[in-house]
C-alpha cells in the first residue's frame, strides 16, 4: 500500500469480514442450504433472504442482549417462513444453525488473532451495519475490548453505504481520514463510501453476493485473507 507509513488507525467492518472470511452472508447461507439439502432454488432463497433482511430492518426483532447464535436463528426462521417450509422448519433450522455457527466460530477465532496483533500497533474501530446487539456479539466471540469504539448502524441511525458512518469512525479515532485505512468485504458498502470520506481502503475480496465486476484499481489494496493485512501495514 502506497503511503502505508501514514496509517495511524484502522476501521474494520464486521459482518462478512471478521465472521466469514470475506464471504457475503447471503452466500454463506445459500451454501448451508445446499449442504442441508433444502429443496429450494437459489432465486427462491435470494428472495427469502432479502425479505427476511427487510423484516429485520423494519421491526425490532433483534434485542440488544441477543447473541449471534440467537440472531442467526431468528434470521433463518424468517427465511424458512418465507420459503414455506413450516412442516420441517425446526429440523432444518437446527441443521442450518449448527452448520453456520461452527464456521463463524472458526472465522472469528482467526480474525481475533489478527486483530490482537494489530491492536499492538494501531487503534482499532468497528463500523458495522448491525441490529443493536454488536456489543453482545463481540463478547460472545471474545472480541470485546479489541476495538476502542463501535459504530453500529442501529445505534447511530446511519447505514452503509452512507459515507457519514465512516466519518463517525474516523472521528472516534481522532485522526484525519488519510491517516485511516478501512478494511471490509463489501465493495459497495465499505470500499466506495470509505474512499469518498478520504480514507485508504483494503478490500477483503471473497465470495460476493453478485458476480458484478468491480474495478480493483479503486481500493488501495486487495487481499483474499485477513492475515495478509499485517504484511501491508
Amino acid at each position: 500500500m502506497n503511503g502505508k507509513t501514514d496509517i495511524k488507525g484502522i476501521i474494520f467492518d464486521y459482518g462478512g469480514t471478521l465472521d466469514t472470511g470475506g464471504c457475503h452472508w447471503g452466500r454463506m447461507l445459500w451454501q448451508a442450504y445446499q449442504r442441508a439439502g433444502v429443496a429450494v432454488t437459489e432465486q427462491q432463497f435470494r428472495d427469502a433472504y432479502v425479505q427476511a433482511e427487510r423484516t429485520l430492518d423494519a421491526e425490532a426483532l433483534i434485542l440488544p442482549a441477543d447473541t449471534f447464535r440467537t440472531t442467526l436463528a431468528k434470521k433463518i426462521a424468517l427465511q424458512l417462513k418465507q420459503l414455506g417450509t413450516a412442516n420441517c422448519v425446526d429440523a432444518v433450522a437446527d441443521t442450518l444453525l449448527a452448520d453456520l455457527y461452527v464456521r463463524v466460530e472458526h472465522h472469528t477465532s482467526e480474525s481475533r488473532e489478527v486483530l490482537l496483533r494489530l491492536k499492538q500497533r494501531f487503534p482499532l474501530v468497528l463500523v458495522s451495519n448491525f441490529y443493536g446487539n454488536m456489543t453482545t456479539v463481540l463478547r460472545e466471540f471474545a472480541l470485546d475490548g479489541v476495538f476502542s469504539h463501535v459504530v453500529e448502524s442501529a445505534v447511530v441511525g446511519i447505514r452503509k453505504p452512507d459515507p457519514r458512518i465512516f466519518v463517525l469512525g474516523v472521528e472516534a479515532l481522532q485522526l484525519q481520514p488519510y491517516e485511516v485505512v478501512v478494511v471490509g468485504d463489501s465493495f459497495q458498502n465499505d470500499i466506495l463510501p470509505a474512499r469518498e470520506t478520504g480514507c485508504k481502503t483494503v478490500w477483503l475480496k471473497g465470495e460476493g453476493w453478485s458476480n458484478k465486476p468491480c474495478d480493483e484499481r479503486i481500493p488501495d489494496c486487495v487481499i483474499n485473507n485477513l492475515k495478509q493485512i499485517e504484511k501491508i501495514l
